[in-house]
C-alpha cells in the first residue's frame, strides 16, 4: 500500500490531483450531511408537514430507545470499572512469566500548565504501585514557553527526578517546518528523544516498552500501570492494540461551575459507556500503546490539530485493519474545563468542544485510507465508517432536531395541517417521550455522585444537593453541545482548517 496518505492532515497534503479531489470531497461530507439534514427539516416541515410529523415521531422514539440502550451500557461500564479498581493488578502481573521485562514510558507534554497541576500529575506517577525502576518519564516542554517553562522543569526534576528509572526533560523547538504547534508535535519530539537517550542506550527491546500519553493534568489512579501491564501481557496481539482507560474529569469538580461539571460528567459518561462497545472505541486524551507500534507507524502526526484519535487511525490503516482499542475499565482523572469567570468558562468550553468536534477531520482521513487499502475487509470498513460519520452527525444535529423539530410542522405547515389530529397530538406525544427520557437524568445524577472525590471541608451538604439539582440544566445545555460540532464541520467543509488550542487549566 502506498503510505504517503498516512501522514496527510488535509487534502492539500496529497501529491496527486485525483487524491486531493477525493480527500476534499470527504472533507466536505460531514458538514454537507449535517446542514442538509437541518435544511431538509425546514423544507419538509413546510412542504410536507404530515411526513415531517411522522419522521419526528420516529426520530424521537429512536433516540428514546437509544437512550435506554446507552443507560444499560453505562451501568455495565460503571460496575466493571469499580471491579477493576478493587483488583490487585500487580499481584496478577507478577504471576505472568517475563513480567519483569516490561517497562513503562510515560510522556507528559505540557504548555503553560501551572506548576501545581504538573506536580500533582507527577506525584500520582510516583505513588503508582508498579515498580519505579521499570518506569521512565519524559516531561515535554515547549521552548516557546521560555523561562517559565524552564523554571517548572527544574522544579519538577528536583522533586521527582530520582524517583524513576529515568527522568528526561525534552525541549520541543518552536517553528519546525511542517508542524502545528500542539500536543502531538511536542509528544512526538519527546518520544524520539526517549528512544535515542533512554531506551536505546539501555538496550531495551521496543516491544517490551509500553508508552503512555498523558495530558498534563492527568492523575493516574494507583494501579493504572499494573492494570495496563496485565492487559498488555495477556493480550493475544499486544502490538495491535491501544489501551484506553476511563477518563474522569473530576480533579477540580467541586470548585468548578455547574456548566463545567455537566460537560465534564457528560464526557465521562460517554467514554464510560463506550468501554462496553470496544468496536466503536478510538483513542482519546490519555491512553497507552506498544512503543514499537508507535515507532513503526512513524509516531504521532505533527501536522494535525486533533491528534488523540488520529493515532488510532494511523495504526488501523498502517496495519490494514488489524488494529483496535482495548478498554481498560480503569480510571484516570483530569480537570473539568473551568475558568475564573463564567464567561471565560463558556468560551473555554466552547473552544474545547470545537477542537474535539474537529475530530470530524478523521472522516476524510480514514475514508480515503479505505479507498487506498484493498486489504481491509468491507465488514470492517462499512461499520466503522458508518459509526464515525453517524456519531459526528448526531453530535451536530440530534439535539436541535429532538428539541425543536417537533414544533416546525406546526409553525410552517400552514392552516390545513394545524387543523388535523396529527398536529394536535404531535407536540403532546413528543413531549411525553422526552419527559420519560429526562428520567434518565435521575440515573445520571446518582451516578455522578458515585464518581465524586471527597468533598472539601469548605463545602457543606447543600453544595452536594446543588450538584444533584444541576442536572435539570442538561436539556438546554445539550443544544450548546451541538453548536461547536456544527461549527467544526462547517469549517472543515469550507477548508478553514484549525490549529491546536491548548485548554487553559484553572483551579480555584
Amino acid at each position: 500500500m502506498n503510505a504517503a496518505h498516512l501522514t496527510a492532515a488535509k487534502a492539500t497534503d496529497l501529491d496527486t490531483p485525483r487524491g486531493r479531489f477525493f480527500y476534499r470531497m470527504f472533507e466536505i461530507l460531514p458538514g454537507a450531511i449535517a446542514w442538509s439534514t437541518l435544511l431538509l427539516a425546514f423544507l419538509v416541515s413546510w412542504l410536507f408537514p404530515a411526513l415531517a410529523a411522522f419522521f419526528i415521531l420516529g426520530f424521537v422514539l429512536y433516540w428514546f430507545l437509544r437512550t435506554v440502550y446507552f443507560a444499560f451500557h453505562l451501568r455495565a461500564g460503571y460496575r466493571r470499572t469499580r471491579e477493576h479498581e478493587k483488583a490487585n493488578w500487580l499481584q496478577r502481573v507478577k504471576k505472568i512469566e517475563g513480567w519483569e521485562g516490561i517497562y513503562h514510558l510515560v510522556l507528559v507534554p505540557t504548555y503553560r500548565e501551572p506548576l501545581e497541576i504538573l506536580r500533582e500529575t507527577f506525584a500520582a506517577l510516583r505513588s503508582s504501585d508498579y515498580p519505579k525502576d521499570k518506569m521512565m518519564v519524559v516531561l515535554g516542554i515547549e521552548e516557546r514557553e521560555g523561562e517559565e517553562g524552564a523554571r517548572k522543569a527544574r522544579a519538577l526534576e528536583r522533586e521527582f527526578g530520582g524517583d524513576f528509572l529515568r527522568f528526561l526533560i525534552s525541549w520541543h523547538p518552536a517553528g519546525l517546518l511542517g508542524e502545528i504547534a500542539g500536543k502531538g508535535a511536542n509528544e512526538t519530539w519527546a518520544a524520539k528523544k526517549a528512544k535515542a537517550e533512554l531506551i536505546d542506550p539501555l538496550g531495551i527491546l521496543l516491544e517490551r516498552v509500553i508508552v503512555t500519553s498523558l495530558d498534563a493534568d492527568t492523575v493516574v489512579f494507583p494501579k493504572y500501570f499494573s492494570c495496563l501491564a496485565h492487559h498488555y501481557l495477556t493480550s493475544l496481539a499486544p502490538l495491535r492494540h491501544s489501551y484506553q482507560p476511563v477518563p474522569l474529569f473530576i480533579n477540580n469538580i467541586w470548585t468548578s461551575s455547574a456548566l463545567s461539571r455537566l460537560f465534564a460528567f457528560a464526557t465521562t459518561f460517554w467514554f464510560l459507556m463506550n468501554q462496553e462497545r470496544p468496536e466503536k472505541l478510538s483513542t482519546f486524551s490519555s491512553h497507552s500503546m506498544a512503543f514499537k507500534t508507535l515507532v513503526e507507524v512513524g509516531y504521532r502526526q505533527v501536522n494535525y490539530a486533533v491528534d488523540d484519535s488520529r493515532i488510532f487511525w494511523q495504526c488501523f490503516l498502517r496495519y490494514e485493519g488489524d488494529y483496535s482499542v482495548q478498554p481498560l475499565y480503569y480510571p484516570v482523572s483530569m480537570d473539568a474545563n473551568a475558568a475564573p469567570t463564567f464567561f471565560d468558562t463558556v468560551r473555554n468550553i466552547y473552544r474545547q468542544q470545537l477542537r474535539w468536534a474537529y475530530g470530524a477531520a478523521d472522516i476524510p482521513y480514514f475514508l480515503y485510507g479505505f479507498i487506498k487499502s484493498k486489504r481491509i475487509p468491507l465488514r470492517k470498513k462499512i461499520p466503522l465508517g458508518f459509526d464515525r460519520i453517524e456519531a459526528y452527525w448526531s453530535w451536530a444535529v440530534a439535539s436541535p432536531l429532538i428539541f425543536f423539530l417537533g414544533w416546525l410542522p406546526l409553525v410552517l405547515g400552514g392552516d390545513a395541517f394545524t387543523q388535523t389530529l396529527l398536529s394536535y397530538n404531535l407536540p403532546r406525544v413528543t413531549s411525553w417521550i422526552l419527559t420519560i427520557m429526562m428520567l434518565g437524568l435521575v440515573w445520571a445524577a446518582f451516578l455522578s455522585m458515585l464518581f465524586l472525590p471527597p468533598r472539601p471541608m469548605r463545602y457543606g451538604r447543600w453544595h452536594t444537593l446543588w450538584l444533584i439539582l444541576q442536572w435539570a440544566l442538561l436539556p438546554p445545555i445539550m443544544i450548546f453541545f451541538a453548536v461547536p460540532a456544527l461549527h467544526a464541520q462547517t469549517r472543515l467543509m469550507l477548508g478553514k482548517y484549525m490549529g491546536f488550542w491548548s485548554t487553559p487549566k484553572f483551579r480555584d
